[in-house]
């Protein structure tokens, strides 16, 4: 099998995407790599990362599952995910460790808004669902609102009361959950005391 073709193998067989580590696997030389970046059959998306030149545009969701594995969404992306926000936001909000290094955020074709979190904090409330068709790890219902709270300032007045709102009528919200991510993010005395106006209103 010639060298191309097997490099289209591999990227099809990965989604899309293909790791500098994939291509070795497959017993392709990373001088091989660079000529066919070189010669244009293959694009660079990020340092040891490679898609087919020509090929369809990846999806954002597609990107985000391949480059930033650790990437929860989280805050303004949960709020629109779960329908307790009508604005799009303009870039992904992403929590990761506190520990990650920054480069690895950097993506051409992704705009992302990171949250650093620390170890204790990162996994709480972690679930994964569907975004077009792509399962991507994002905070639950309760964790979205309980950051709603921890992120207050960040957030326009608008979306932070909709999506209380919104969080109230959903017949799927847990509020014994709500309550124990409260005390665990020291938001504990104002999520009980709005949602009691909320709920009682």
């Amino acid at each position: 099998m010639n060298i191309q073709k097997l490099t289209k193998e591999v990227i099809t067989n990965k989604g899309g995407i293909a790791k500098s580590s994939d291509f070795v696997a497959a017993g392709i030389r990373s001088a091989d790599v660079v000529n066919m970046c070189n010669a244009g059959y293959l694009d660079r998306i990020r340092h040891g990362y490679y898609k087919l030149s020509g090929q369809d545009p990846l999806s954002e969701e597609q990107l985000l599952a391949t480059l930033i594995p650790k990437g929860i969404v989280c805050a303004e992306s949960a709020l629109f995910h779960y329908g307790y926000s009508d604005f799009a936001p303009r870039k992904w909000s992403i929590a990761v460790p506190r520990s990650m290094s920054r480069t690895k955020l950097k993506i051409d074709s992704l705009a992302v808004q990171p949250y650093y979190m620390q170890p204790e904090l990162y996994q709480l409330g972690k679930t994964t669902d569907d975004f077009n068709g792509i399962m991507l790890p994002v905070y639950d219902r309760e964790r979205t609102i309980c950051d709603c709270f921890k992120y207050h300032s960040r957030l326009d007045s608008e979306i932070f009361s909709k999506a209380l709102n919104s969080y109230v009528n959903d017949k799927d919200k847990n509020l014994q959950n709500l309550s124990a991510y409260a005390k665990k993010l020291r938001v504990y005395k104002k999520v009980t005391e709005l949602m009691e106006v909320l709920l009682n209103g």
